[in-house]
């Protein structure tokens, strides 16, 4: 088993995004090899609107293989498929219901957190957007009561018409939502810093954590994700880069891993896979880099 830094990771907790080819279960092995504490899988395939059911030895597998690796926590995210935000009723509904079955499948697993993109408009406006997020969500949180599996939002970079990249949208989101304590928050670097907040400068990497607190607050904040940005601060663009080689850089993921605000939360790579020119795992550099971020 790859050897992890105990002294680095006892309050902080680094992952990635794992392939569940082969079965869910296997994820935990790729994570462990990948040197993770904690580690993000996709629940079904995420470009199909329909899997089979889970089975129960699906669900036993993935149950030994939790107890043998001792990852904590695993977060899922959400099919790409989903629009909680959009005007046609009839994909609008077929999201909803998409979103009820991957948080059945969060529940089965004992999976607490799953992640999701708010959605686009497509010409309606924002307001009307929003509006349309929160009776999405309050509509699938009536569908699983008793649930634990909490429905994440996570801020985007503002692509098109996609809402969540600022952060009044989703305090607006959570203002509507009838039961709080089931909706929680992701923030995803490189998103955020494509929609305009900075995290390279040290004052403006300060400033953002503060506009998130006063909107959102930090005690939503359920993961972060991890990545660089290829393209500039405010450019709209979600394209991720490995961990100091975008235009966040190395001072901007060294401030917000030492940050005490975000201290214990997980925080997942989703930069892309393969290996370096030297032949070293790209997940296993990235997540070394961070570690040794830590002071």
């Amino acid at each position: 088993m790859p050897r992890r830094d105990r002294k680095s990771t006892a309050r902080h907790r680094f992952g990635a995004h794992m392939s569940i080819a082969g079965g869910l279960h296997l994820a935990f092995e790729r994570a462990t090899a990948a040197g993770c504490d904690c580690f993000q899988i996709f629940v079904k395939n995420q470009r199909q609107w329909q899997a089979e059911p889970l089975q129960p030895e699906q669900i036993r597998a993935w149950q030994r293989a939790r107890r043998a690796a001792r990852l904590r926590p695993v977060i899922a995210h959400g099919s790409y498929l989903l629009n909680l935000a959009g005007p046609d009723e009839d994909l609008w509904q077929r999201s909803v219901a998409a979103l009820v079955d991957e948080l059945d499948r969060c529940e089965q697993l004992d999976i607490g957190w799953l992640v999701i993109h708010p959605g686009a408009h497509l010409g309606r406006g924002e307001a009307w957007g929003l509006r349309r997020i929160a009776r999405a969500v309050n509509t699938a949180i009536r569908r699983t009561p008793g649930y634990q599996a909490r429905v994440t939002l996570e801020t985007t970079a503002g692509q098109g018409t996609n809402l969540g990249y600022r952060f009044e949208h989703l305090a607006a989101v959570l203002a509507r939502v009838r039961e709080p304590e089931r909706v929680a928050v992701c923030l995803d670097t490189s998103h955020v810093f494509a929609a305009g907040y900075n995290l390279s400068a040290p004052s403006d990497c300060a400033a953002t954590l503060d506009e998130f607190e006063r909107h959102i607050g930090l005690d939503r904040l359920a993961c972060i994700h991890l990545n660089d940005s290829r393209g500039p601060c405010g450019g709209r663009v979600d394209r991720h880069e490995h961990i100091g080689k975008g235009q966040i850089g190395r001072a901007g993921f060294r401030r917000l891993v030492n940050d005490p605000r975000l201290r214990g939360r997980p925080m997942i790579l989703e930069t892309p896979k393969g290996q370096d020119a030297r032949g070293r795992d790209l997940d296993r550099f990235n997540l070394a880099r961070l570690r040794g971020f830590i002071s």
